[in-house]
């Protein structure tokens, strides 16, 4: 198995142009911002990047993009509705360099626990790189991972290396990790949002963050925190992180954009059907951030 432990990952905006294309330009400041900030791998593009809203050809394209400009791992989002067009993207991203996948559960389908056990064996099956299962059940409604599926898959896969979750049960994630830990000892955990401290308490190591692109010292120091152990020191940072995505309320795509607009780093508007937040909203969103984030960067 190839040796992978993430830390601090990324996880940054698609910029659009004004027509909706992807602005490569710009993903090339988006990406350098993210290295110079923290980041110690990139995960591209996920579901804030709009990767549901980009057709195969522009997927390939930015993990190409991503895996030649950024200089830190990249860790290539594959998520599907078929089992076939995950795996291939799988492949691709092993071709262009990425160090590891992610996948999530089947777009649209809710299949049964024997049917996503073939699904995440089939898109780890086509490649040699390390394979992370990302648990997103508020994305991806109906199709549940349990942690004996998660055991199961390890023994079937010597690739797979870890679960990025963002369920925030604790019975899951402490079940997940008392028996994937006896089967594969390296097995990672990793926060699949902001909220560490409650995940590092159970062992996660890492964490993906798409707030490090409003917030990256905030985010940075929550991390290492946890990281160290230090979980009674890291709550002065998780509470400012609950006030920011208090802030940042419902999230995504639009809000996040809205934020970096806020900041000086605009990267456009998202790309239909998702729409822009409107201008009050965003004010209102710009003025929490003057007082959330007075010591983060503004502007590139």
């Amino acid at each position: 198995m190839t040796a992978l432990r993430l830390g601090l990952v990324h996880a940054p905006v698609m910029p659009f142009t004004r027509e909706h294309r992807i602005d490569f330009d710009l993903l090339g400041r988006v990406i350098d911002f993210h290295r110079r900030h923290g980041a110690d791998a990139l995960a591209v593009p996920l579901h804030v990047a709009e990767s549901v809203s980009l057709p195969e050809s522009e997927k390939q394209a930015v993990v190409e993009f991503a895996v030649a400009h950024a200089k830190v791992p990249i860790v290539a989002h594959v998520s599907e509705a078929g089992s076939a067009l995950a795996a291939a993207l799988a492949q691709h991203a092993e071709r262009a360099g990425a160090a590891a996948i992610i996948a999530t559960t089947p777009y649209y389908w809710t299949p049964p626990p024997a049917m996503l056990l073939e699904h995440f064996a089939l898109i780890a099956g086509a490649v040699k790189i390390p394979l992370f299962v990302h648990n997103a059940p508020d994305d991806m409604a109906g199709a549940r991972v349990t942690a004996e599926l998660m055991v199961k898959l390890i023994g079937r896969l010597e690739t797979f290396a870890g679960l990025i979750d963002t369920s925030l049960d604790w019975q899951f994630m402490i079940e997940l990790m008392t028996l994937a830990k006896k089967v594969r000892p390296e097995f990672q955990l990793l926060a699949g949002n902001e909220l560490m401290v409650s995940a590092a308490a159970i062992g996660a190591t890492g964490m993906v963050s798409s707030l490090a692109a409003v917030a990256p010292g905030l985010v940075r120091a929550l991390y290492e925190s946890c990281r160290d152990g230090k979980l009674f020191e890291a709550r002065a940072a998780q509470e400012r992180m609950a006030s920011l995505r208090h802030a940042m309320k419902p999230g995504g795509a639009p809000q996040l954009k809205a934020a970096l607009r806020a900041l000086g780093r605009d990267c456009g508007d998202p790309r239909p059907p998702l729409m822009p937040v409107d201008a009050a909203d965003a004010k209102a969103l710009s003025l929490a951030l003057d007082t959330l984030l007075a010591d983060e960067p503004r502007g590139w």
